[in-house]
């Protein structure tokens, strides 16, 4: 088998999806209008549900995930302040350092444990004490899904709680909330009521082509617009874009646990080639430790089949989304059987 016989799959992250047909038509019928002057009603409606869903007053829209997080750690932070994130944590790794670079707010971050937590005690010792040597500490966040695991909901209890109890406030990098919620059941705002600010992506597994959401209360939300505006982030007909935003929270959630599935078995089939050190799914990722295996020579011979993988930091991630189906994990056990000589 190579690449020509049959279509490409892509693994590497569930950003790589195409807008669905419906989601398209949805686009192409969206009522627009000048979004920088509130007039655009799409959007408008697409910030107001997606305020409803996670539990808060308002909500915002945003070109990126990353200019979400930036945002809202902005509107809490000011120059010379300081957050808390994880050592590991999106926000404070795969950001580009912005906070740092445009907030003038330094990261203080800590080592995240496997499941994605940050140690309680380690949180109090970095909380800085009213000093004027001290940057002052402003804020908590963290990150649901973690690497594809949904945070304990007793953690994030006792976080909140130690944050508030210290006066910080808190905001979740929630761009995979929805994943959370459906593989533990709950509702989305179950799991983020506890937060004063969140973001929400909507091109991972949601399925949009852009976009992401920042929700809190009206004022933080009316800090945050100003800092969108600076960070070039006003953007004028956004419904064509907000269309698809709805299209996804209307119909693309619940069918997130087809993704979830598929992980576990693409798990099941990693599991039969120990070499690959593969662990459990994680609602819709595997992640792989190989061990003695020329990891350059197996992405291309999958990449030869059509089969597009990638991973960092050490570690091989394979994500499935809206468009890897059945057949694609059947494709994935037929090369790693043909890899491997079984």
């Amino acid at each position: 088998m190579n690449a020509t016989d049959g279509p490409r799959v892509d693994f590497r992250s569930d950003t790589v999806t195409k807008p669905s047909a419906g989601m398209r038509k949805a686009m192409a019928d969206a009522e627009v209008g000048d979004a920088v002057y509130d007039e655009d009603p799409t959007t408008n409606r697409l910030e107001s549900m997606t305020a409803e869903i996670l539990g808060k007053e308002s909500g915002l829209f945003f070109p990126s995930a990353t200019q979400a997080n930036l945002a809202g750690i902005m509107a809490h932070c000011g120059r010379g302040d300081e957050y808390i994130v994880g050592q590991t944590a999106h926000a404070y790794r795969d950001e580009g350092g912005g906070a740092a670079v445009l907030g003038s707010i330094q990261p203080q971050p800590l080592p995240n444990e496997p499941e994605g937590i940050i140690d309680l005690d380690a949180i109090t010792s970095a909380i800085k004490p009213d000093d004027f040597h001290n940057p002052i500490t402003r804020l908590l966040t963290v990150e649901n899904t973690f690497n594809g695991r949904p945070l304990p909901e007793g953690y994030v209890k006792e976080a909140t709680e130690l944050a508030r109890s210290r006066g910080l406030a808190t905001h979740l990098d929630g761009a995979r909330i929805m994943n959370a919620a459906v593989a533990t059941g709950r509702e989305a705002w179950e799991l983020t009521g506890r937060f004063d600010s969140i973001s929400l992506c909507l091109s991972k597994g949601l399925g949009a082509p852009v976009g992401a959401l920042l929700v809190g209360t009206k004022e933080l939300v009316g800090r945050a617009k100003r800092i969108r505006k600076t960070l070039g982030g006003g953007m004028r007909q956004t419904g064509v874009l907000a269309a698809a935003g709805i299209y996804a929270l209307e119909n693309n959630v619940q069918r997130l646990r087809e993704d979830h599935d598929r992980a576990t078995r693409l798990a099941e089939v990693f599991a039969d080639f120990p070499e690959l050190g593969a662990g459990e799914a994680r609602t819709n990722m595997v992640f792989l430790s190989p061990d003695g295996v020329d990891m350059s020579a197996f992405a291309r011979f999958f990449a030869e089949r059509g089969i597009i993988t990638g991973g960092a930091h050490g570690k091989l991630r394979w994500v499935t989304h809206l468009d890897i189906d059945d057949e694609a994990i059947e494709n994935v056990r037929r090369a790693c059987k043909e890899f491997f000589g079984r």
